[in-house]
């Protein structure tokens, strides 16, 4: 009876930490070339997964077999490809790509010719010529279901384009911005606002800007998210030009009821955070945040540029962020995030996997769960 009872009590306490333990992650290697943005989705129509990155498309599920899609412009170390946005444009069907980048400063769609012509690059259509581009996000602005381009332009306005029937129509939003970009309801109205790096702008108020924080030269996306479920949205903020992960809680100051931030630390030992998901990696139904450090982000000119690079996941623990590390070390046994990756479930397992790209290569970060 007692070797029954020590049984039971050491199945339980396997059952706990299984629950608890991290998210095992298995790296899968796809190319050594060095563009910075990778997405996932079905290229061919063909009811599997495929990752598209720079150049390339990888045919799933091994993505081994690769197609030449485009000639993206060479400068310096970077390609000026600073994102890859699945959309169907044309209404054909069939998914294409939208991308852009710092030196051109044109905001660009890829059509997928997959269907009628199987090989060679995919046509390029100019969309807009909008300034340097940090990278571009696609969020659904207006609350129509679809979602609009934008583009982060530090320095220039800030404008969104919104596709119908074919073609693109700029929505202009404000005079400026700056370095960092974020979406989503700030003040609890069910309206998307838009979150800059000195203030929010409201959506129900033609954009006004309200001018409650600095987030200095924040990464894109800024997510707007409620951290600690006190139904208010809070900001994550990572640094793109120095050291810094925090997050900046959502209050209310009761005497003059104007809303209040209180930044608090996530993690302070990498620098050039560059991009990040809200995505639930563990299983449990609540998301982690994925994000890490951009290799050779700005030519070795930032702080921390000489530091190893990190991919992470940080789970909310009810009180702080806990930082669980996916790949750590230097280049080639680290991995740097690039500025746009994706997570999908690349093999049906019902679990989130990591796609990265990079100057540092293009992996595949399996979910194998806990």
């Amino acid at each position: 009876m007692k070797m029954l009872l020590v049984v039971c009590l050491l199945l339980t306490g396997l059952g706990q930490r299984s629950s608890d333990a991290p998210a095992r992650f298995r790296r899968y290697f796809v190319a050594a070339e060095s563009y910075e943005s990778a997405a996932v989705f079905d290229v061919d129509k063909n009811g599997t997964p495929d990752i598209v990155s720079g150049d390339f498309w990888y045919e799933g599920p091994l993505f081994r077999k690769r197609h030449l899609i485009g000639n993206q412009r060479r400068q310096d170390q970077y390609y000026d490809d600073f994102s890859t946005i699945p959309l169907d444009i044309n209404a054909d069907g069939r998914t294409d790509v939208v991308t852009g980048g710092w030196w051109s400063g044109k905001l660009r769609w890829l059509e997928n010719r997959t269907g009628s012509q199987p090989t060679g690059e995919w046509p390029v259509h100019d969309i807009a010529t909008v300034g340097n581009i940090e990278t571009t996000r696609a969020w659904d602005v207006d609350g129509d279901g679809t979602p609009e381009l934008v583009p982060n332009n530090p320095g220039k306005s800030l404008k969104y384009f919104k596709l119908k029937n074919g073609a693109f129509q700029q929505i202009d939003v404000a005079p400026t911005q700056g370095h960092g970009l974020g979406f989503g309801d700030v003040n609890g109205d069910g309206k998307g606002d838009f979150v800059v790096s000195d203030g929010w702008l409201d959506a129900a108020d033609n954009w006004t800007l309200h001018p409650e924080f600095s987030l200095g030269t924040a990464g894109v996306p800024v997510l707007v998210v409620d951290v600690n479920g006190d139904k208010k949205n809070d900001l994550i903020v990572g640094q793109g030009h120095g050291y810094g992960l925090h997050w900046y809680e959502q209050g209310i100051d009761r005497p003059t009821g104007r809303r209040t931030w209180t930044k608090h630390l996530i993690d302070d030992k990498n620098a050039q955070y560059h991009t990040m998901e809200w995505v639930d990696l563990t299983g449990d139904g609540k998301p982690e945040l994925l994000t890490g450090k951009r290799f050779r982000a700005h030519d070795d000119r930032d702080p921390g540029s000489d530091d190893p690079v990190g991919l992470y996941y940080f789970a909310w623990d009810g009180k702080a962020f806990v930082r669980n590390t996916i790949a750590y070390g230097p280049a080639g046994e680290g991995k740097g995030t690039g500025i746009y990756m994706a997570v999908a479930d690349l093999r049906g397992s019902g679990r989130t996997d990591i796609v990265v790209a990079g100057k540092d290569g293009l992996a595949v970060f399996f979910n194998e769960g806990r």
